[in-house]
């Protein structure tokens, strides 16, 4: 018997144990990554103290979360955001230099293949919602301005879906558009004010949530990728300030440097310039992309 499999478990020596049997790992990360999970884990079993019928009841919760998923759902992935955990691996994989925008989640709704489409073009295809002007500058950390930024935006409706959960209901690609800077890096494109909306809460996830007391609501937002040839991705949103649950998002992914003011226009003559036929909604907000290989803070 080798060395590593000496050893009776005991509850004292449980991680000792288990650990030790991944002695001859033929990947390094793993049983580093291993190591460190039994570890937690073990230490969470023996501070909570869970019963018999407990741990039973976690392995059925584990078990329904599996069968939710599917190739449009997944509902390991809602259960990591909802704990958390989608945020913090964001914020630990993009640490960025002082002055770049901050990053979040990607979600679950983009799709490849949006149009290009002309700036100031209006990305509302049905005509739905409360008219809303979006414009700002793509910079570096420097200030200057970036040529060529590559912006893929999508959003939710006036009633908190996306196009694609509306198939048949919403156009193709409603609320979607991709746009390119010129030299002065500055965009704008119109839309209509989005409104937030609930993750998926009808499987176990949401019966988690339900429990704890939560909500599942996500606050308003706008998504972006933006890409630039030199600079990094940015993956992030925009949120609204004043949504009721800008305090409290079923998925941790407001961060206070991605609010950005949604003002409320009243003024004709600039609303028939942007073909709207009444008051509108504008938002003004600039990112700032960091450099491959910038130092990072």
């Amino acid at each position: 018997m080798d060395a590593h499999e000496t050893g009776f478990f005991t509850e004292d020596n449980s991680v000792k144990v288990v650990t030790g049997r991944n002695k001859n790992a033929k990947d390094e990360r793993l049983k580093q990554v291993m190591e460190v999970v039994t570890r937690k884990l073990h230490e969470a079993v023996k501070e909570i103290e869970p019963t018999q019928d407990e741990w039973m009841q976690a392995i059925l919760f584990l078990t329904r979360t599996g069968q939710m998923c599917n190739e449009w759902r997944q509902e390991f992935i809602l259960l990591s955001d909802v704990l958390g955990v989608s945020m913090l691996v964001d914020a630990i994989n993009n640490r960025k230099p002082s002055g770049a925008s901050e990053s979040t989640v990607l979600g679950p709704f983009h799709i490849e293949g949006a149009p290009e489409l002309e700036m100031g073009a209006n990305i509302c295809l049905d005509a739905k919602g409360e008219h809303m002007v979006i414009g700002g500058r793509i910079l570096d950390t420097a200030g200057q301005p970036i040529k060529d930024a590559v912006i893929d935006v999508w959003q939710a409706n006036d009633e908190g879906f996306y196009d694609v959960q509306q198939q048949g209901i919403q156009p193709d690609f409603n609320l979607r558009g991709v746009f390119r800077t010129g030299p002065d890096g500055h965009y704008w494109f119109r839309a209509v004010k989005p409104k937030y909306y609930p993750i998926p809460d009808d499987g176990p996830v949401g019966q988690m949530l339900d429990r704890l007391g939560r909500h599942p609501n996500r606050p308003a937002h706008l998504h972006y990728i933006i890409k630039a040839a030199g600079f990094e991705t940015l993956i992030t949103h925009i949120f609204d300030p004043n949504d009721p649950y800008i305090n409290s998002d079923a998925v941790f992914g407001v961060k206070e440097s991605l609010l950005a003011e949604f003002t409320h226009t009243h003024d004709p003559d600039r609303a028939k310039a942007y073909d709207f036929d009444g008051d509108f909604w504008e938002v003004e907000h600039d990112f700032v992309l960091a450099r491959v290989g910038e130092k990072r803070a």
